[in-house]
């Protein structure tokens, strides 16, 4: 800051809030303006107060440190002061337990969700300040409402090709309104063990679906959709908002986003400038006169301007197309999870603050996370990963078979819908150990082993728990017409709804129940050893109820045990170099 600018709150440093207090040994943020407390205050904090060195005249160290002490913080309880220390003994300052926010890894879509943990108690006036630095827009209804601490989350991170901001006048296209050039599906697993994030290619061909969209006025507007279309169309293309974006990957996926983040190219550099660089590592020399890039073989600290153009080269790296700097961009937010998660960023007060003024500042998001209290519980979900257990993939595609000169490619159909099923049945593309007894896992499996009846033998009564209407009736055709199972019938709705298809069974109902699971694709977890009913004709039978799981006749409903074979993945704690 230049003497010109000292005092100014516009102008001041976050860091120079933090103070210490000697009589703690702990940093805080101080929020009084050097003016007397009757004078306004900012709604950024004021500059920090000096800290006594020397005691005054006449009087002794212990006494100064006890006025600098007995000075309240704003915002803050007075701390009760602690005994003094034994006559030759020295003070010792009390051992802090570790800070859960210190064992928090931040996702780059997030990362000002977690760092505003830190801070989240700091004031009023800088927590209002932060929140008025947030941008959101409309949902328009396209996500599921939100985020839940109980469920597997879905979170859309959307990276424009859009210029804001001085310095970006030679990136990107011209006039561009801002297209989804960079695509991330970050799936957190309920338990929150693990994630998988899932690229999706810029040059995917794709149906964009009729999008209905808030206006600036507050109308809605339905804008039409269309076929065959690259999916960075789906964005600004005709006046696209990012719900957009998130209607056509629930399209193209079968995943429905709960919330979503837009970056432009100032993220990249702020964020990066904030964290004081990551460290990205390449296989050769590259020098790129399109993005800009020239670095050297070998390991790097980037950030700003060359921290963008990394993310942006193409040309030189792979066989020069998207799918190369997919792997690049992979890379880059790998090393910026482990520059987030570092001790060096989260014990440094000044890191912390810097990254809570860009992170507000750089990303623009969904109108159900529009506040500094909903990023925070974000963040703190976020917080639980481990990088090794993040796990960076592409959805499977090929070269459009349409084109000659290939310039966009098309979903393999026979690879991605394996990948769309184990996100939405929440596997980990990682080994993770999971807390489920052996004991309960070996009892579920058991239950599909042994005889099985004839088809024609088993006796089942079919109810409707949660799944569509006409769900019943469907599966009571399929499984008659199609699998021979004649002695069944449609019984109806459920007393309650299930998250999960069952089939309950007596004792000597269980070779019937097997055979049935078979057909049906249970899974032993879905088996549930029970009582007999009475069907219509007063006959014993056992019970499938179909759940909210349910995704139609002849649908397996056996959850995958591991993750289908991807061509690439890397997971967000090793170090790969791009080739």
């Amino acid at each position: 800051m230049d003497a010109q600018g000292r005092g100014r709150a516009d102008n001041i440093d976050p860091a120079d809030q933090w103070v210490l207090n000697p009589n703690t040994g702990e940093y805080e943020l101080r929020l009084t303006p050097s003016a007397p407390q009757s004078s306004p205050q900012s709604s950024v904090p004021g500059p920090r107060r000096p800290t006594p060195s020397r005691p005054a005249a006449g009087g002794t160290r212990e006494a100064a440190s006890r006025e600098t002490a007995n000075r309240e913080v704003p915002g803050q309880r007075r701390r009760r002061a602690e005994p003094e220390p034994p006559a030759g003994r020295r003070s010792r300052r009390p051992v802090k337990k570790k800070s859960k926010a210190k064992k928090a890894l931040l996702w780059t879509g997030g990362s000002m969700a977690f760092v505003l943990v830190a801070v989240s108690a700091a004031g009023y006036l800088y927590i209002k300040h932060l929140n008025d630095n947030i941008t959101s827009v409309s949902d328009d209804g396209a996500s599921t409402g939100g985020f839940s601490k109980d469920k597997a989350i879905n979170l859309l991170i959307i990276g424009t090709d859009k210029r804001t901001g001085a310095g970006n006048e030679g990136y990107g296209d011209t006039g561009s309104v801002g297209h989804a050039d960079t695509n991330i599906l970050l799936h957190i697993s309920k338990d929150r063990s693990n994630a998988t994030a899932l690229s999706i290619p810029r040059d995917l061909i794709v149906d964009v679906p009729d999008c209905p969209t808030e206006q600036s006025d507050g109308s809605q507007k339905v804008i039409a959709g269309t076929t065959d279309v690259r999916f960075n169309t789906s964005l600004g293309q005709d006046g696209r908002t990012a719900s957009c974006t998130v209607r056509t990957v629930t399209e193209l996926t079968g995943i429905q986003p709960d919330n979503f983040m837009v970056a432009d190219f100032n993220a990249v550099k702020t964020l990066t400038d904030a964290v004081g660089g990551v460290e990205v590592c390449l296989a050769k020399d590259i020098d790129d006169k399109q993005s800009h890039l020239k670095l050297s073989k070998g390991t790097h600290n980037i950030s700003g301007e060359t921290a963008l153009a990394f993310v942006r080269t193409r040309h030189s790296v792979g066989f020069g197309g998207d799918l190369s700097r997919i792997q690049l961009q992979q890379q880059f937010l790998s090393a910026l999870m482990r520059k987030l998660s570092s001790n060096s960023t989260l014990t440094s007060p000044g890191k912390l603050l810097k990254l809570a003024e860009v992170g507000t500042k750089a990303l623009t998001v969904d109108s159900k996370l529009d506040s500094i209290g909903k990023l925070k519980d974000l963040g703190l979900e976020l917080g639980k990963l481990n990088p090794k257990n993040l796990t960076f993939t592409t959805i499977p595609v090929l070269d459009n078979p349409a084109e000659k000169v290939k310039a966009t490619v098309v979903l393999n159909e026979s690879k991605a819908p394996a990948v769309f099923q184990a996100i939405k049945e929440d596997v980990s593309f990682t080994a993770v150990k999971k807390k489920q007894a052996k004991a309960s896992k070996d009892a579920a499996a058991a239950r599909l082993k042994g005889t099985k009846s004839a088809a024609s033998e088993v006796r089942v009564r079919i109810l409707n728990g949660g799944a569509p209407a006409g769900s019943a009736q469907e599966t009571l055709s399929w499984l008659q017409n199609d699998k021979g199972v004649l002695k069944s019938e449609n019984a109806g709705n459920a007393p309650a709804e299930l998250s999960k298809t069952t089939l309950e069974y007596a004792p000597d109902q269980a070779d019937q129940a097997r055979e049935l699971a078979s057909l049906m694709g249970l899974s032993g977890s879905a088996m549930k050893p029970g009582k007999s009913v009475t069907n219509s004709q007063g006959l014993p039978a056992i019970t499938l109820t179909l759940g909210k799981d349910f995704q139609g006749a002849g649908v397996s409903l056996t959850t995958p045990t591991k993750a289908p074979d991807v061509d690439s993945k890397t997971t967000a704690d090793k170090v790969t170099c791009a080739k």
